[in-house]
């Protein structure tokens, strides 16, 4: 069984859909239940098993949470971390945490897609001719 309802699903693809009207950035969100390593090692080996560093402007970002284990990441490949300042995420994840502390997990991403894309515009703004080169669906992980 899916962690998140298809209404859930639904309610974040919508929310990366608008979050890249805006930006040339490219987002994903991934969950599994369990983390067995360092989260920001975790959301690393998705990101790549995801091929989201294979974006043309290298502008991927993952939000990643571990629902058991109560643990996330935002992460951000090369062309990100080349172009914003070394607390760029530090907001978000506390926006996020705002809402996973009283158990809206579903809130917490999509203000986590929301904030990241009104920051990435600033950086990576939308370009005409742009397409949408990573899925917008949750990847769920099984924790292998």
């Amino acid at each position: 069984m899916a962690l998140f309802n298809e209404e859930e699903q639904q309610r974040i693809r919508t929310a990366i859909e608008n979050a890249e009207k805006h930006t040339s950035g490219q987002m994903r969100v991934c969950i599994e239940k369990t983390c067995t390593e360092e989260v920001l090692d975790r959301a690393a080996k998705y990101f790549h098993q995801l091929d989201m560093h294979k974006t043309k402007l290298r502008n991927g970002v993952l939000i990643y949470v571990a629902t058991v284990d109560r643990k996330f990441a935002i992460i951000g490949d090369a062309g990100i971390n080349k172009a914003v300042p070394a607390n760029f995420w530090d907001d978000t994840k506390e926006k996020m945490l705002e809402n996973f502390k009283y158990g809206n997990l579903v809130e917490g991403i999509v203000t986590g897609i929301n904030i990241a894309g009104d920051h990435l515009r600033e950086f990576f703004p939308y370009q005409s001719g742009g397409s949408n080169e990573l899925s917008n669906d949750v990847a769920f992980m099984d924790g292998e």
